[in-house]
């Protein structure tokens, strides 16, 4: 662990001492950034507990036991490098190919492979070769732990927006995951489109990231630190929006929200009125034949995936508990249809009473500042003497056929 006495590697962020100038980058220039970070992760950082705000270690409050198992056979030293700030383990990945951006040492990376099982395949890629060695020595570790007769994990060095240099080839993964690190990136655009390129149709990107509460200032860019703490180069929530359909992604499905804390007086006085937060969305890759063909109606999820016989999330307000008719709009059809929800949904008409479950809102901040409420669901979920909704969500229409 690094510590003040280490003035080779500290700057003044860290110890108050070191050269002030090392303090500062320029933002626009990727390899200013990318040295920056890497810098930052590969020689500063030797553990979670050196980070100086909760951005890289924000967890959910909540998560599932099959999920807590396979984390507690990730071997210590990689768990312990662990900087990520929400949970990118979303359902149904049993068979799948994932990629993970930004893998560091392992962990998300290793949790996924026992989740895949032998038949799927997780490849991490990562630009900091000393996160990449610590992964890649325990890569037969977990093969043993887990069972299995041959590794169904790689790690590759890489930048997040140049893969086709790391040899990922067009429409190869179901799913991709990230865990609070295309906020080190400096070309968040760029991401994305590699993102898309390297999806097959109905493919998701389901990643946390860290988003501000307004534009993160041109000082606060430059500084190296804030860069490094995932914080100065955070993405004004609202331009997640913009570019997702930009690229050609789904509209954002907002998943959980959680505040970030700061761990000192000096951090907060120099962010003022700037807030962030952790939060998960899901961008899908939709066809176009499946938007033209999408339309409301009722969604039933026949319980049958892996880990979730009693119900699928979707987002912060929609779920699909089993064999309970859920009444979906168009966008939400388009979706269910050509991802990898379709093998365990029955599709029917939707009766003109039942109410669309549906949010509008993608606001990290309205969601992270709410109490904690559970998604709701059904064509008509609520009972006869209620108006009914789960907080957050929009009232839906009492049974009526």
């Amino acid at each position: 662990m690094s510590n003040c006495s280490d003035k080779s590697t500290s700057r003044s962020g860290c110890c108050g001492g070191g050269n002030p100038s090392q303090d500062k980058i320029n933002p626009s220039s990727s390899s200013d950034v990318h040295d920056s970070v890497k810098d930052y992760y590969g020689k500063q950082l030797q553990g979670s507990d050196d980070l100086k705000t909760s951005a890289c270690t924000t967890g959910p409050a909540a998560t599932p036991p099959y999920i807590r198992q396979a984390i507690g056979e990730v071997h210590d030293e990689v768990a312990g490098r662990y900087y990520g700030c929400g949970l990118v383990v979303p359902e149904m990945l049993e068979g799948t190919s994932v990629l993970d951006l930004g893998s560091g040492a392992g962990r998300d990376c290793f949790v996924v492979s026992k989740l895949v099982g032998e038949t799927g395949q997780v490849i991490g890629v990562d630009m900091t070769e000393e996160q990449l060695e610590v992964a890649r020595k325990y890569i037969e570790y977990h093969r043993e732990k887990f069972g299995f007769s041959k590794a169904n994990v790689a790690f590759r060095q890489g930048y997040l927006e140049k893969l086709d240099e790391a040899g990922l080839e067009d429409g190869t993964f179901d799913v991709i995951i990230s865990n609070c690190v295309i906020n080190l990136v400096p070309d968040k655009e760029a991401v994305l489109k590699e993102s898309y390129r390297v999806l097959r149709d109905g493919g998701e990107l389901y990643f946390s990231d860290v988003y501000a509460s307004e534009q993160v200032s041109d000082e606060l860019r430059r500084d190296a630190v804030l860069w490094g703490e995932c914080l100065s180069g955070a993405l004004y929530w609202e331009e997640l929006v913009s570019l997702a359909k930009k690229v050609g992604f789904s509209a954002p499905r907002l998943v959980r929200a959680a505040p970030i804390s700061m761990k000192s007086d000096d951090l907060n006085a120099k962010l003022g009125s700037l807030r962030f937060v952790s939060a998960t969305y899901r961008l899908v890759k939709v066809p176009e034949s499946a938007v033209v063909a999408s339309k409301e109606e009722c969604a039933t999820y026949d319980g049958s995936a892996a880990n979730s016989p009693a119900e699928l999330e979707f987002d912060h307000c929609i779920s699909f508990p089993a064999e309970k008719a859920v009444a979906v709009s168009a966008d939400v059809s388009a979706i269910l249809h050509s991802s990898r929800f379709s093998k365990f949904m029955k599709f029917s008409a939707r009766p003109c009473c039942k109410k669309v479950q549906e949010s509008d809102d993608l606001n990290p901040f309205t969601l992270a500042d709410s109490s904690p409420s559970q998604p709701g669901g059904g064509c008509c979920p609520a009972p006869a003497d209620s108006a009914g909704a789960s907080e957050g969500c929009p009232p839906v229409k009492r049974p009526c056929c």
